[in-house]
């Protein structure tokens, strides 16, 4: 399934597919979102006792950690 044909909201399990991580993590990582106010973690939003996260702030998010790892990366690194 490519990122176009993913559901506009993501249930956390098919976020942690589409992370390959496992439940568990994705879990912690949407709590950790809501307990820091959204400065860390996979971002989502509650919905009742529900978790959902945007496809897009997932994309997002996604551009965001792959472009903070190649800029701590030295590019002489061997």
């Amino acid at each position: 399934m490519s990122f176009d044909e993913l559901p506009e909201m993501l249930r956390v399990e098919e976020a942690a597919s589409v992370l390959r991580i496992g439940r568990s993590a994705a879990y912690d990582a949407v709590t950790q979102f809501e307990v820091t106010g959204g400065r860390q973690g996979i971002p989502c939003i509650r919905i009742g006792r529900t978790f959902r996260v945007p496809r897009r702030a997932l994309l997002r998010w996604i551009d965001e950690q792959v472009g903070e790892r190649l800029s701590e990366t030295p590019l002489d690194a061997a």
